[in-house]
């Protein structure tokens, strides 16, 4: 396995250096600086390329290209934007960086409700709350027709909930849902999103889906000659919110997008956390059937309504909160084994990142990126690499 490791730029607080002495050789980035929709010129390629260098390790993953709203819309001259994606991707290829995470989700990327969850050890965690979530929604954004999109218990809770809150933690929620994770492209104000959100009224799962297939159609035969390889990344969380379609979240999505360009240039990022929210996901047979398109792991955890649900309204599987690497509802020692197994086959590794780690120890005592701890994603890296040495000890990756 290649052990890689997310970094957002020269601003960000976990340096070259903490990198490499946490163990990766690469490095996940983006030139998050660049409007979205403009071509990444050769020039800034190379700055960042020899920043990294510099530092000695090397830039394996792109995450990510943004796709402008209007490609996902399907909008007059989503063509030239679509061709603006495909040149920045054959610039990054023409050095040498070919691996690119990209995501289709509509409007916000990621989504939580909490980005500083306190845990009984004190570590702190993402968490995303459906009530949180609903109670955004109805009260809050008030987004037309909301009220058919949760079931009456649930609408009853996030009342209530929304009832005890004041002025100061209503904002932090909206600040929370609409700036996104660090890595989100786009952030917006109440009334953006609510313009954002209007634009979809007309956009259901199936005209996303055509979107994304048009977008592939168009760029792929101008990037797999090249030996780019895409991964697409699952949708976080794996489900419609806020009246917003989601295509990329079932193993039945997966399908339908390899089938789309049959080609395996159009890959995926297998992302452990977001596709095991959901419980009928089952990630091994997963892994396993999608193997030859998996081009980027993200290895992370997560755990499924760790919280009691309000009184009357049975748990729906739809609160999550990010766990340690080990410890979530996913099976990370067997789902190693099965990356072994496909590395072994096709003879390279596979470029891995730990995820979505816990604030812990001195992360919690200097500004940090939630979600992108230092210490959390190292113990994270180590307990990774733990496994991936015991298995090949035992002579266990799977086949």
């Amino acid at each position: 396995m290649e052990y890689t490791w997310r970094w957002f730029g020269p601003d960000d607080p976990v340096s070259l250096a903490d990198i490499r002495q946490a163990g990766a050789t690469g490095i996940v980035t983006a030139l998050h600086h660049l409007p979205n929709g403009s071509i990444w010129s050769p020039e800034e390629i190379t700055r960042r390329k020899a920043m990294i260098e510099a530092a000695g390790l090397r830039w394996s993953v792109v995450e990510s290209i943004p796709v402008p709203e209007a490609i996902k819309l399907g909008l007059p001259g989503w063509q030239d934007l679509a061709d603006a994606w495909a040149q920045s991707a054959l610039n990054l290829a023409a050095q040498g960086i070919t691996t690119i995470c990209y995501n289709f989700m509509p409007v916000l990327d990621w989504t939580r409700t909490q980005l500083r969850h306190r845990l009984p050890d004190g570590a702190e965690c993402l968490r995303f709350d459906r009530v949180d979530l609903a109670l955004f929604d109805l009260f809050i954004l008030r987004r037309p027709g909301a009220e058919n999109s949760y079931e009456a218990p649930l609408q009853a809770a996030a009342a209530a909930r929304h009832q005890q809150m004041d002025e100061a933690e209503r904002a932090a929620l909206t600040a929370t849902i609409l700036a996104g994770l660090p890595g989100a492209e786009e952030s917006y104000s109440l009334d953006g999103f609510r313009a954002q959100i209007a634009r979809y009224a007309e956009v259901d799962a199936a005209a996303l889906r055509d979107n994304l297939g048009q977008f592939l159609a168009r760029i792929m035969p101008q990037l797999a000659p090249r030996g780019v390889k895409l991964a697409i990344h699952p949708d976080d969380p794996p489900r419609p919110i806020l009246g917003l379609p989601r295509v990329v979240s079932t193993a039945a999505d997966l399908r339908a997008i390899c089938a789309m360009y049959d080609d395996p240039a159009n890959g995926l990022t297998f992302c452990v956390g977001s596709l095991g929210v959901r419980a009928d996901n089952e990630l091994p047979a997963m892994l396993a059937e999608f193997g030859p398109r998996v081009h980027f792991l993200h290895l992370r955890n997560t755990r499924r309504d760790p919280l009691p649900a309000p009184a009357d309204m049975p748990p729906s599987g739809e609160s999550f909160e990010e766990a340690a690497h080990l410890e979530g509802d996913a099976d990370m020692v067997r789902l190693v084994s099965i990356i072994l197994g496909l590395e072994a086959a096709r003879g390279t590794p596979l470029p891995f990142r730990p995820d979505h780690g816990h604030a812990l120890q001195s992360d919690l005592r200097a500004p940090y990126r939630p979600g992108y701890p230092a210490v959390g994603r190292l113990r994270g890296m180590a307990e990774i690499r733990g496994i991936e040495r015991a298995l090949l000890a035992l002579g266990q990756p799977a086949n």
